[in-house]
């Protein structure tokens, strides 16, 4: 099989057809559900979905949620509006902030990054979880930091305890599975499927969360790699901000990307990757297309190896509905 760095490269209208007639059937035909209700943050991925769906569906039988928390972007809450207009769909918006409190989420999360940073203020700091660097420059183990941004911009990190990381990631956890709550509530209100809005790279790599956004009723995105979800975001004329807004879990008070929190190599360079090691191609020539070395096709190979086998055991458990 051939492989260059145009792999990917699908055609968008084909393409499109293809997941509409797929999210047809399934919620009418096979689930006997009357329209879809999606997640809407602000992003790439769940602009994608809605779009498919109302492509699908028509706008009248699509369901947009907006879902903020105190720690949310404000910019989440925009776009998805932005979206919503361009689309000419019905949203709701639901405040998750006084659940959270409820649950003790920002208190819990508070006394870790409190004993890292004793003065530490949740009022006018913010702080969010990253990995060391990129994987392409050199090994290295998967130990995450927490940065603290103070008011004058000035930035603090330390690392973090294993035991510390947990807490924090159980607490942010705990924001998606309140908004899947609220997604199966107005789903079940409507008589509506709640759609997925997990691509193929972050399936492949378990960036999801079980009973959050990986617990959804259909996933029509699963099947794309993050590169070929522009690919057909630019198709269906997706609004510029949103397409320019580098992905992010939105999950920490501060900016932080996917690639800086997760996968800690650049899409255009994991996505090939991905596809070249599914298909077999040989290591030289996946080195030769992406200018990688031996070594940082090595590293590479080793940290998606270990995150597709822990994902492996997840989805065998627990298989989603597929395009």
């Amino acid at each position: 099989m051939e492989f260059s760095k145009d792999a990917l490269n699908i055609d968008p209208h084909k393409e499109t057809e293809r997941i509409s007639n797929f999210i047809t059937k399934t919620i009418l035909i096979n689930m006997h559900k009357k329209g879809a209700v999606i997640g809407l943050s602000g992003g790439i991925d769940s602009a994608l979905s809605a779009a498919l769906c109302v492509r699908a569906l028509g706008p009248e039988k699509v369901l947009g949620v907006i879902l903020p928390e105190k720690d949310s972007s404000r910019l989440s809450e925009e776009y998805a509006l932005i979206l919503a207009d361009r689309l000419a769909i019905h949203t709701q918006k639901i405040d998750i902030t006084p659940i959270l409190e409820e649950f003790g989420v920002y208190k819990k999360r508070d006394q870790v990054v409190n004993k890292i940073f004793p003065d530490f203020n949740p009022s006018t700091w913010r702080y969010k979880v990253v990995l060391p660097h990129d994987l392409l420059e050199k090994d290295r183990l998967n130990i995450f930091s927490l940065i603290v941004q103070l008011p004058d911009r000035s930035e603090k990190k330390k690392r973090l305890s294993i035991q510390d990381y947990l807490q924090v990631v159980a607490c942010t956890n705990v924001k998606q599975r309140s908004r899947m709550v609220h997604l199966y509530y107005f789903a079940e209100k409507n008589n509506y499927a709640v759609m997925g809005t997990t691509n193929r790279t972050e399936f492949h790599q378990g960036f999801f969360v079980k009973y959050g956004d990986g617990g959804v009723d259909i996933e029509p995105l699963a099947h794309l790699y993050k590169l070929q979800v522009y690919m057909l975001a630019e198709h269906l004329d997706i609004p510029k901000e949103i397409m320019e807004r580098p992905p992010s879990p939105d999950t920490y008070s501060a900016e932080v990307s996917d690639t800086e929190f997760y996968f800690s190599v650049p899409f255009d360079i994991l996505d090939p990757f991905l596809w070249a090691d599914e298909n077999n191609i040989p290591p030289a020539k996946i080195c030769e297309v992406l200018s990688l070395t031996n070594e940082q096709y090595e590293r590479l190979k080793r940290n998606i190896d270990r995150k597709a086998k822990a994902t492996w055991h997840y989805l065998q458990k627990n298989p989603p509905i597929l395009t």
